[in-house]
């Protein structure tokens, strides 16, 4: 593996995840081209600027929306705590 340090993460997360979303995206929004060819030049044209798009944003937008699922969610108990009375 490349070993990239922890702290990172958050940027390499950030660069598979938009990577693969704005793949996904360019390839539905390109399947109706003529031939295979076509097809393939257009997606992957898409997708380089899909991605280009999509980076900063999701780098920038993670922490934010990360806070506010914490805010929206709660945290769960261990069913197996049980009270202890």
């Amino acid at each position: 593996m490349l070993g990239i340090p922890r702290r990172y993460s958050h940027f390499v997360f950030g660069i598979i995840q938009s990577g693969l979303t704005s793949l996904i995206a360019a390839g539905i929004a390109s399947w109706p081209a003529g031939s295979a060819a076509i097809f393939v030049g257009h997606w992957m044209a898409s997708w380089l600027i899909a991605w280009a798009a999509m980076l900063p944003i999701v780098l920038l937008a993670a922490p934010a929306i990360r806070a506010f699922v914490l805010r929206l969610t709660r945290e769960e108990r261990d069913p197996r705590a049980g009270s202890q009375a």
